[in-house]
């Protein structure tokens, strides 16, 4: 059986050209119309993965991811026709993964969908079991975070970044993240990064406004501070 994916548009012939693509690709499509339907088959279908809508009748989509970032880490893709730069990074910092804007291009949102897919599957498998930065305790293997000796709620893609950057003790670019966290570099966007980056750090950080373990290194990228 084909992995699941919960289309939330308002758009009846955006829906129907969606689902019929990724129906192609495989996957099974259950569509939403409304926010309020979406976040009702969260709940009952566990997607596998959502293309959320940004402008939707009932409420707006960064509101539903928010909603669904408070019980789920479920992969998001936000759809949005717009292309200014703070409704994309607004959607990212309401908890989206990633974003597309349309008009879509289906081949390039199915590659999306399998890389988020692939990386949400595929547990960091290098370097040692527990890497300790400060009073902040990474399991590459457990998956399991602690600062101070407390757990860390994190998703699945704030781990990958953190794991990606406890496994090399170096500096990580921003196009090796893009590759090793989101599974693509040509047409990733590095701006997608950044925002993960502040909200990990709100996550990791004793002061994220001053971050002494999840550190920028200006013009190469980032890197852990142990």
């Amino acid at each position: 059986m084909g992995r699941s994916v919960l289309l939330v548009e308002d758009d009846a012939r955006v829906r129907r050209v969606l689902k019929l693509a990724l129906d192609d690709e495989g996957y099974g499509v259950r569509e939403a119309a409304t926010a309020e339907e979406g976040l009702r088959l969260v709940e009952t279908m566990h997607p596998d993965v959502i293309l959320l809508d940004l402008m939707l009748p009932d409420m707006d989509g960064f509101t539903v991811c928010r909603t669904i970032r408070r019980t789920s880490d479920v992969p998001v893709i936000m759809v949005t026709a717009r292309t200014d730069s703070h409704d994309v990074v607004a959607g990212l910092e309401a908890g989206a993964d990633d974003y597309v804007t349309k008009p879509l291009v289906a081949k390039e949102l199915a590659a999306r969908i399998r890389a988020l897919l692939r990386r949400a599957d595929v547990a960091p498998n290098t370097g040692p079991p527990l890497v300790s930065a400060g009073d902040l305790e990474i399991g590459l293997e457990s998956r399991v975070v602690t600062r101070g000796g407390r757990p860390v709620d994190l998703t699945r893609t704030e781990f990958r970044l953190l794991a990606e950057l406890a496994r090399t003790e170096g500096v990580v670019s921003r196009e090796e993240l893009l590759e090793a966290v989101w599974g693509y570099g040509y047409f990733g966007d590095s701006r997608i990064v950044d925002v993960h980056v502040r909200r990990l750090r709100l996550k990791v950080e004793r002061d994220p406004a001053s971050p002494q373990r999840v550190v920028t290194v200006r013009g190469l990228g980032y890197r852990l501070a142990r």
